[in-house]
Order: structure tokens, then C-alpha cells, then sequence
């Protein structure tokens, strides 16, 4: 009686492991049926170069990214009627002083690629 409840929580913590090991590896999974997957790249207007560390976010949401050393940008949010997005410069020493930029989605219903070019201030 004893080894068979001994063998269930061995089973349990074997299951938890596997759970633990699966979502450290892949991360943890997204309901891609009622997420927007949003991407694409930030360039400076006058030289047409990527920008890197750029802040991309969804306004009224903590959620934001920033963009990688090819100005790009990707992250999954909610689908949602009508989505804002701010593009930021928060680290001017970086690569010089970008003008803030907003854009709202509307209606959109599939994933979402932008091309989005900033002005120098």
C-alpha cells in the first residue's frame, strides 16, 4: 500500500518535470486563435538604416518589444478592434533623437507586417 502511493507521487513529480522541462524549452504556448502576431522593422528616414533599440508598444498595455540590430520587431498581443502601437526612442545615446510615432490597426484580423520610418528630431 505504501509503495503504490510512493509510485503516484513519483508518477505526479515525473509528469510536473516533463511539464517544466517542455515549457523552459519552447516557452510557454500561445492561443494562436485569438492572438495578432505583429512584426516588421524600423528604418531612419533620411538614411533609410534600420534603428536599433527602438520601443515598440501597445498602448494602454505594459506589453512592448524593442527592435534587434536590424531594426526588427515581432511579438504576439490580443486581437483586438482597433490596436495602437507608440514607437519610441527611449535611449537616445544609442542612435541619436527619433521622433515618437503612433499608428492604430484597424479591423485587422490577420498577422500584421509594418515598415515603419522615423524622422530625426
Amino acid at each position: 500500500m505504501k509503495s503504490r502511493f510512493i509510485r503516484k507521487i513519483l508518477g505526479g513529480l515525473s509528469f510536473t518535470s516533463a511539464l517544466f522541462v517542455f515549457q523552459a524549452c519552447y516557452g510557454t504556448p500561445q492561443d494562436f486563435g485569438n492572438d495578432l502576431f505583429v512584426e516588421g522593422q524600423v528604418k531612419a528616414k533620411i538614411s533609410g538604416l534600420p534603428i536599433k533599440g527602438i520601443k515598440v508598444s501597445v498602448a494602454d498595455n505594459l506589453q512592448y518589444v524593442t527592435t534587434d540590430e536590424d531594426g526588427k520587431f515581432s511579438f504576439y498581443t490580443e486581437m483586438i478592434q482597433h490596436l495602437a502601437l507608440k514607437f519610441q526612442d527611449t535611449d537616445s545615446t544609442l542612435n541619436g533623437l527619433y521622433a515618437g510615432k503612433d499608428t492604430v490597426l484597424a479591423d485587422v484580423t490577420e498577422n500584421v507586417y509594418l515598415d515603419i520610418i522615423l524622422e530625426e528630431k
